[in-house]
């Protein structure tokens, strides 16, 4: 049964009395008491950059805690800007479907729970450290959950700064990285404490490295989508609609979205494209007394799933829903669409 409330969870270990106070150093010697040091610690992650960056932070607080530390994830790494950072900061990583997870004495979930997929639920966890609302009850040694927090790369860089040790220029970049993703530069959810970790962080991360990550997003094979984009552009009263037909992925519809977005005297970006058997949109405006969440709903909320924020919005449509018949969808369609509603 799931718990209702939204402060921060914390289930230590016997030692710590219920009414003492959760300060950063009762964290972590809670965390790290439930260690002995002929523990082999298996870091169980759903791998995106603020859960890559705190199993990274979990990995050094245990460097001579225990016997060794091992890192696993359940999903393929697709998204490039995720592969860029696996492999500049050189972070080593397991498939968990690869590994026996019972030869581990404990074991940690990082940025996930349990439930969150099915994989999990067959795991016995020893320690939960998580920034998502509580999804169940958990029988575990030790649970950190603060879903106030905008990152757990936040709450890793607490649990450092208690035990007196400062990051690596890899493990700040991955955390600094960790922060900005979570939080999305600090435009979504998030606390003083994710600011003062990401202040912490600054001067010794690689930004340089951060901003590679970022920018790294587009393979070369997809460059031909700009063409089609531009080709396939219409324009009307300071708006772009533009269809760009089968597309691997629908990463690349955002980023020709957000590259169209750039132009000045532009006040609304339309992109589509079919990626399986949906049509996906993707809206972009400046979020000044216009709402691109509204506006996607209101178009293709009755035709599939639809929504977003004042900038920026996606729709996900069958295409069986559309009812175009031997018709193909084209940029002069996506155009029509939008003007029935705008």
């Amino acid at each position: 049964m799931a718990h209702k409330q939204k402060k921060s969870t914390l289930l230590p270990c016997k030692q710590i009395n219920k009414n003492t106070a959760n300060t950063a150093k009762d964290r972590l010697h809670a965390f790290i008491n439930i260690f002995a040091k002929e523990d082999e610690v298996l870091v169980v992650i759903n791998a995106d950059p603020d859960a890559l960056a705190t199993a990274m932070a979990v990995k050094r607080l245990l460097r001579y805690k225990v016997k060794s530390v091992i890192i696993a994830h359940p999903n393929e790494i697709r998204r490039l800007n995720n592969q860029a950072m696996v492999e500049r900061l050189r972070i080593p990583l397991e498939r968990l479907k690869d590994i026996k997870v019972d030869n581990y004495s404990k074991r940690v979930m990082v940025d996930s729970q349990p439930t969150h997929l099915p994989c999990f639920e067959k795991i016995k966890f020893h320690a939960i450290i998580d920034h998502h609302p509580v999804a169940g009850d958990f029988d575990c040694e030790f649970i950190d959950i603060r879903p106030e927090y905008g990152a757990t790369s936040t709450m890793a860089v607490e649990y450092l700064r208690a035990a007196g040790m400062t990051p690596s220029v890899a493990l700040a970049t991955a955390l600094f990285y960790g922060i900005k993703v979570d939080t999305q530069d600090f435009e979504q959810k998030s606390v003083l404490a994710d600011g003062i970790s990401f202040r912490y962080l600054f001067n010794i991360a690689n930004r340089d490295l951060v901003r590679k990550f970022e920018l790294t997003d587009l393979r070369r094979s997809e460059l031909k989508y700009f063409s089609i984009a531009l080709a396939e552009l219409k324009y009307s009263k300071g708006r772009y609609y533009s269809h760009l037909g089968r597309v691997r992925s629908p990463d690349v519809l955002v980023i020709v979205a957000d590259f169209l977005n750039h132009v000045g005297e532009i006040d609304w970006v339309f992109v589509s494209g079919i990626h399986g058997e949906k049509l996906i949109v993707i809206f972009r405006c400046d979020g000044y007394r216009k709402s691109a969440g509204k506006l996607a709903e209101r178009i293709f909320g009755s035709l599939g799933s639809a929504g977003g924020h004042k900038g920026a919005a996606r729709a996900e449509v069958p295409l069986k829903n559309l009812q175009l018949g031997d018709k193909e969808f084209t940029s002069d369609t996506l155009k029509r669409f939008i003007m029935r509603h705008i």
